[in-house]
């Protein structure tokens, strides 16, 4: 019965361990595709914010920090962000939604403030897309990372210690049910023997 029990656990074990392979292969190639878009992505995101910071610091420069204060204080416009789920190969990823409430992100009169300012804020307003699927693509590789090396364990798990363990198991009670078979035959054919002997 035992020997049953085993067999069944291996087919199930080796089938288990197919698929989860499949799916670690799977998971693999997803998150390549992500870290290529992530990493072409980030290199256009640093260097649009860094155009951007380096025209507010020269507009910070040119006027005082509470004029600037002053000229930002109230923005013209809001962002509404939202979050749904998408399921990659069972894992749930976000997938991020916007919505720019306003027309302008000007809140201040021209005259003001320097022009570097409107260059800063400008730039800040259309990476702002690209800051938010950033965020999304890179959020998805950490969750596809972790998935992947979950899988990755349970499919060494199984490789190298439950179908190794359940193989040596079923070797061990296959030698034991040979050696009481052939201690069987043996005693039967000694009793077939004894029987055949010419009595007295």
């Amino acid at each position: 019965m035992e020997l049953i029990k085993l067999k069944r656990k291996i087919k199930t074990a080796k089938r288990g361990h197919k698929l989860l392979k499949d799916k670690r292969d799977g998971l693999m190639r997803e998150f390549m595709a992500i870290i290529r878009l992530a990493r072409d992505l980030r290199e256009k995101v640093e260097k649009e914010l860094g155009l951007a910071f380096q025209n507010f610091l020269f507009a910070s420069s040119k006027v005082s920090p509470a004029e600037m204060q002053e000229a930002l204080i109230w923005p013209n416009l809001s962002i509404k962000l939202s979050a749904k789920k998408k399921n990659i190969m069972s894992v749930e990823i976000p997938e991020f939604s916007w919505q720019v409430h306003g027309k302008n992100y000007k809140c201040y009169s021209e005259y003001s403030v320097p022009k570097e300012l409107d260059n800063s804020l400008e730039t800040f307003q259309k990476t702002l897309p690209d800051l938010i699927k950033l965020a999304q693509i890179e959020h998805s590789a950490r969750l596809l990372a972790y998935e992947i090396e979950k899988t990755r364990r349970r499919v060494n798990a199984l490789e190298y210690i439950f179908i190794p363990e359940m193989e040596q198991n079923i070797k061990y009670i296959t030698s034991k049910l040979n050696e009481q078979e052939r201690g069987a035959l043996i005693a039967l054919m000694q009793f077939k023997q004894k029987l055949a002997e010419p009595l007295g």
